[in-house]
């Protein structure tokens, strides 16, 4: 289950068990339209890819001392580029 999904669609939901299903703040069972919470794309998404594409810092400053910032800014753009906001 996507238990992110589920906590912003579904806001009175406080509880999520994989093998029980959604819970509200008193114990009850919440139904869970699944097609939506498979629908939802998280909004901060890029932010994750992003992160995870970008060179590291020590090779991000390799990039600057020896080809200049111009060659990093390129690299960070397409970065940016391939996932976008």
């Amino acid at each position: 289950m996507n238990h992110k999904a589920i906590y912003k669609l579904y806001s009175n939901v406080v509880l999520i068990s994989d093998a029980s299903g959604a819970f509200d703040a008193e114990g009850n069972k919440v139904t869970i339209d699944i097609a939506a919470v498979n629908a939802w794309v998280d909004p901060d998404q890029y932010k994750y890819q992003r992160a995870a594409a970008y060179p590291s810092i020590a090779d991000q400053l390799d990039t600057l001392y020896h080809s200049g910032i111009d060659a990093w800014k390129a690299t960070i753009t397409a970065v940016k580029e391939e996932f976008p906001k």
